[in-house]
């Protein structure tokens, strides 16, 4: 059963951050979408992660090309074509509690400078939370990633 991982973001940018999760999901062998609800987001992130380092290439498509369901990581605004083993949240993607238990894991990533994206991460945990999902809370507001809460775990 999978477990929803909330990543509050103060030290770097999301784009950062998602790199690393990607590598580290890849490394696993699971498939990745990336949910977010701006296109222009999907599509600045499909570019950041085409410009990376050759060393550190992640093979990544944005969601509408033919090749969706072969794709280790899909960029999509909706439900993925490419049957993920991990959905990472950005921009307050919604989750839903159903989704998450076929799944190894969600990660929501939000702005913890951001009053409104913080907000929105609290309604979700709460909302998946309450639904009995397992979450874990993780900040970087010391300079490295601690899991700083859990619960239904």
């Amino acid at each position: 059963m999978g477990e929803a991982y909330f990543y509050h973001l103060t030290r770097r940018p999301v784009d950062q951050t998602l790199a690393v999760l990607l590598e580290r999901s890849l490394a696993q062998g699971w498939r990745v979408a990336v949910r977010a609800p701006d296109p222009e987001l999907l599509e600045a992130l499909d570019e950041q992660l085409w410009l990376g380092p050759k060393e550190r290439f992640l093979p990544h498509g944005l969601a509408g090309g033919a090749h969706d369901a072969r794709q280790p990581v899909l960029l999509t605004s909706g439900v993925a074509a490419n049957d993920p083993h991990c959905v990472m949240a950005l921009a307050g993607a919604e989750v839903a509690p159903k989704e998450v238990a076929p799944l190894k894991r969600v990660c929501i990533l939000f702005d913890g400078m951001d009053g409104d994206a913080l907000a929105r991460a609290r309604a979700q945990w709460t909302m998946l939370t309450g639904a009995g999902v397992g979450a874990r809370y993780w900040s970087e507001e010391s300079g490295k990633w601690e899991e700083k809460a859990t619960k239904n775990v």
